[in-house]
């Protein structure tokens, strides 16, 4: 295991203990990507509102981990498959406004999201050429749209 995977999943466990969670960091490190997943019960605590506190544990760990090796590797925090479940959410989300928006003929907001879930949800419809994406709003209010493309498919 890498010293940067070493970083990773040391942080990982401090937050965890510090939260007084139980259960083991696993590791799984690639070339591209180093994704530790912290396992175990109730871990509503360790995920956040929103993922708001995941996604801080996350952000600290990219930087510990690429401080501490020469990785330029994607560093991913997961809790028990919450990143997959939020993944399939967010496409349904997308999937839905994507339908009422043909539909209406008019441009549908979805909820306020981190920089990575809207990013997520752009290319996840880039390839549906009869809707477009895009941002508005400032964080943390920045939300994405979901609009019917401005020039027709085909």
């Amino acid at each position: 295991m890498s010293a940067a995977a070493d970083a990773v999943r040391e942080l990982v466990e401090r937050v965890a203990k510090t939260l007084e969670l139980e259960g083991p960091v696993e590791i799984v490190e690639t070339d591209e990507e180093i994704v530790a997943t912290l396992h175990g019960e109730d871990l509503g605590l360790f995920i956040g509102r929103h993922g708001s506190t995941i996604d801080a544990v996350q952000h600290l760990a990219q930087r510990v981990g690429h401080k501490a090796g020469d990785t330029e590797a994607r560093i991913v925090v997961d809790a028990e498959g919450y990143r997959e479940r939020r993944r399939n959410a967010l496409e349904r989300q997308a999937d839905r406004a994507a339908h009422d928006a043909l539909r209406s003929g008019r441009p549908v907001a979805l909820d306020a999201m981190t920089a990575s879930e809207r990013k997520l949800v752009h290319e996840y419809l880039r390839d549906n050429s009869e809707v477009e994406t895009y941002s508005e709003g400032d964080e943390p209010d920045r939300h994405l749209v979901v609009a019917p493309a401005t020039t027709p498919a085909g």
